[in-house]
């Protein structure tokens, strides 16, 4: 097994594990939320309650799109599946903005008409409790996403940190409602959780689109590929680059000049060194160059996109 092989298959287990520990919490954490919003009648507890609900079901998409993405390349997606995870990301986006949307009007009604809270002592242990558990999940994912780069589990982090922001606005709420009696700071915490969710379903959809409409990687990576393709020995020249981000790769396809005098067996072997200098850029990347004579006079991608 090569290094690059080896570190691909410790890449896709750790995706696995993040994947699975995120589905196992957010079970546990649901039910322990709906049973304390039945207790107390918070509606900002509601609100985290709903939000783990959505947390539960974008595990599941999570789950099931990081095993999809992991499948190698066959005769129907030879680019592979990596974007099944930019897929999961955007399910889960659409997830927590309809989430926000629908608690946001509850909320607002809330603070129309303010109802007391009951058990307000258990409510705020069991969010206490929940903050400790969502935050060491988002630990680990943040080393997952690290070493991955995965992008549904990016998102699912996101989900998560949503999580610990949302436990810390209900925590204030019923500390505010216990201590001083401010009946209305459950609603407004709520609303408050309410439009930092849709806020973060806009930035998780934001980061899946780049990926689904195959938009270039950014100015400075592309720099680093045509410096390293001009460091080659024999290349004369490189244009055309195209680079997308394929979720559990990135592509990357250019045009390299080498004398025409060259033999096709030197040319291609030029080729090959230009394609193994861009791999050792990325932490996983499929790598396509042409080979063209230096000084050709041909139609360009670069003159039609400038």
């Amino acid at each position: 097994m090569t290094e690059d092989s080896a570190n691909d298959s410790a890449n896709k287990g750790l995706r696995r594990a993040a994947s699975m520990a995120s589905l196992a919490v957010a079970l546990v954490l649901v039910g322990v939320k709906v049973w304390a919003w039945l207790a107390t009648g918070s509606i900002s507890l509601l609100t985290s309650a709903a939000d783990g609900l959505v947390d539960v079901l974008a595990s599941i998409v999570t789950f099931v799109g990081v095993r999809y993405a992991e499948r190698p390349a066959d005769s129907g997606h030879r680019y592979g599946h990596g974007k099944a995870e930019a897929v999961a990301a955007l399910i889960q986006a659409l997830l927590l903005a309809g989430a926000a949307i629908g608690l946001g009007a509850e909320s607002v009604g809330r603070v129309i008409s303010p109802q007391p809270l009951s058990e307000l002592g258990l409510g705020i242990w069991i969010i206490v409790g929940s903050t400790f558990a969502a935050a060491g999940l988002v630990a680990m994912q943040t080393y997952v996403v690290k070493r991955t780069g995965s992008t549904a589990i990016a998102a699912d982090r996101a989900h998560y940190v949503t999580d610990v922001a949302v436990n810390l606005a209900v925590l204030g709420a019923l500390v505010l409602d216990r201590l001083f009696g401010w009946t209305r700071s459950d609603a407004v915490g709520a609303l408050l959780i309410a439009c930092y969710m849709l806020w973060n379903a806009r930035g998780m959809m934001l980061h899946a689109l780049v990926q689904l409409l195959d938009r270039e990687l950014e100015a400075t990576d592309r720099e680093r590929i045509k410096a390293t393709v001009l460091g080659c020995r024999g290349v004369r020249g490189v244009h055309d680059i195209r680079t997308r981000d394929g979720g559990d790769r990135v592509f990357v396809e250019f045009h390299v000049e080498v004398d025409g005098h060259l033999s096709v067996d030197e040319g291609h072997g030029i080729g090959d060194c230009a394609e193994a200098a861009v791999r050792k850029i990325f932490a996983v990347a499929d790598v396509v160059a042409h080979l063209e004579p230096a000084g050709i006079d041909d139609e360009r991608l670069d003159d039609r996109v400038a």
